[in-house]
């Protein structure tokens, strides 16, 4: 079928056009800030995005304020230092020391300068909270008898890089969704934000494979596209009749999720269509197919017959030989807008993908297993506190997993972080309060009993968390002098899952009120 000289020159095409195409999808981050503010000014927040704005303008997934530290910098002739994390136990993080700029153990977070107004940042010399302060107003907090027990805390400068408060901070808990930080972490920092998920097509001896890598987002109209290609590609190669085969391999173990079959997640596969919904919705709970791998080979079967070839037979699961041609790929996008998704509608498809991908990238088998482990080891990587840390899954569904706020609030001011742009997308990703994603029916806008929540819309930023008698936010906060800060607030126990959540947002709600010295 494929020799001589014409066959070389089809291969040598096909080669370039692949890459032409992996080229051409690279992405062009311009999004985060029109989007922000669009947003923002859609529902009448004006103060709101203005303080968004003043967290620190988005700009390619990191922050103008950053870029121009790091010039300002290298134009002095060096970069600037990092914080001396004071301790009275010898923990890192421990304690409160002043601003100045010090030397630091292994895996300090860097200390940002301080920048002006009209660099989007707090002023020069905006005080920093104390823990004294913090803790006059989140202790009395949670005592909140809609909290159950144990409930933790923690607040850190994202500035310093320093712990501010503490409440049972280590004690790890179930996190519920807010695992997914983790997740996003794990597989940014093993890939790099701008890696894509492949769905190929490749043939071999008559037999054309549709193999998934993993990108649950792969919708109908990217697989008609893909199928059309190869079609495109069988006919270049004299071919007309193929019998189809599907590869789902890159996975391994439980293909269900300990909770079963449930509208909230669909049967964990490299190889599926709109995340496996049988509705038109792009989030949130939907109906799943039990079997998308096959539901997606049937699709791309039928495009092909559409477009001219002729194939034998039903689709079946098979692994592609390792001397197949490669017809076609598509991509997903950017890893960096797929964590966005993930953190903003608390995805948890993409949960699930992304811990695979984390484990196929450090040669772990893709399962739940080895994808908790890979998870585990890349956040070790990053210098951040994984001891006593589990991973069940990649979607926080398990409670089986346990974190604890000083994982999540360190590995926050980790993405704010200049030395980790790979990690920004964590930041950016994260719901605004008031505004949109888990949060945007969240935090009143002060015409009924909100608790005192609405100062906090457009301010907070923050992933959520729910599970029968559990509720988690994480997340950032400007406060009121403009200082950035990283929370996580956890509780377990709790029998009023609304009562618990509005209790966590007041507790986000106070931190951005004060000044807390």
């Amino acid at each position: 079928m494929r020799v001589g000289v014409a066959v070389a020159r089809r291969k040598a095409a096909r080669w370039a056009r692949h890459w032409t195409r992996r080229w051409e999808a690279q992405p062009l981050h311009t999004r985060r800030t029109v989007r922000l503010v669009a947003a923002s000014g859609a529902l009448g927040g004006v103060l709101a995005a203005g303080v968004i704005a003043a967290a620190g303008p988005w700009d390619s997934g990191q922050r103008t304020a950053e870029r121009q530290t790091a010039a300002r910098a290298d134009a002095a002739g060096g970069r600037t230092g990092d914080a001396d994390h004071g301790s009275s136990d010898g923990v890192p993080g421990k304690g409160a020391p002043g601003d100045g700029v010090q030397g630091a153990g292994a895996g300090a977070p860097r200390v940002l300068t301080p920048l002006g107004p009209q660099d989007g940042t707090r002023p020069v010399g905006s005080p920093r909270p104390t823990g004294a302060g913090l803790a006059k107003e989140l202790a009395p907090l949670l005592k909140d008898p809609a909290l159950g027990s144990p409930s933790t805390a923690a607040v850190w400068d994202v500035t310093t890089g320093r712990e501010l408060y503490g409440a049972r901070e280590t004690t790890g808990v179930v996190p519920a969704s807010t695992v997914k930080l983790a997740t996003g972490a794990a597989a940014l920092a093993a890939l790099g934000p701008d890696h894509r998920i492949p769905t190929a097509s490749l043939a071999e001896d008559g037999e054309v494979f549709l193999v998934g890598g993993g990108d649950p987002t792969l919708s109908a109209k990217r697989l008609v596209g893909l199928a059309r290609d190869t079609a495109r590609e069988l006919k270049k190669d004299g071919v007309r009749q193929v019998a189809v085969r599907y590869d789902a391999t890159a996975y391994a173990g439980d293909v269900l999720h300990e909770i079963g079959p449930n509208e909230n997640i669909a049967p964990v596969t490299p190889l599926m269509v709109n995340e496996a919904r049988l509705d038109d919705s792009r989030h949130g709970p939907a109906p799943r197919a039990t079997d998308p791998a096959r539901d997606a080979a049937d699709d791309f079967t039928a495009t092909l017959r559409k477009a001219g070839v002729r194939v034998a037979g039903e689709p079946r699961a098979e692994r592609v030989p390792e001397k197949a041609d490669e017809l076609a790929t598509t991509y997903s996008a950017p890893l960096a807008e797929l964590t966005e998704r993930m953190l903003t509608y608390s995805d948890n498809d993409l949960g699930e993908a992304l811990a695979r991908q984390t484990a196929i990238a450090a040669g772990r088998d893709a399962s739940f297993a080895g994808s908790g482990r890979a998870v585990a080891g890349q956040l070790k990587k990053l210098g951040l506190p994984v001891h006593g840390a589990r991973f069940a899954d990649g979607s926080g569904i398990s409670r089986d997993n346990r974190v604890s706020a000083d994982l999540l609030a360190r590995l926050l001011v980790t993405a704010a972080d200049p030395d980790r742009p790979e990690l920004r997308s964590l930041l950016t990703g994260l719901p605004v309060a008031g505004f949109n994603g888990t949060l945007r029916d969240r935090y009143g806008d002060g015409d009924r009993g909100d608790g005192g929540t609405a100062a906090a819309r457009g301010v907070v930023r923050a992933k959520t968390g729910t599970l029968t008698g559990v509720n988690s936010l994480a997340g950032t906060v400007v406060d009121a002098d403009g200082r950035l800060l990283a929370f996580a607030f956890f509780t377990m126990g709790a029998t009023d899952r609304t009562g618990a959540g509005d209790a966590l947002d007041r507790m986000a709600a106070a931190v951005a009120r004060c000044g807390c010295r």
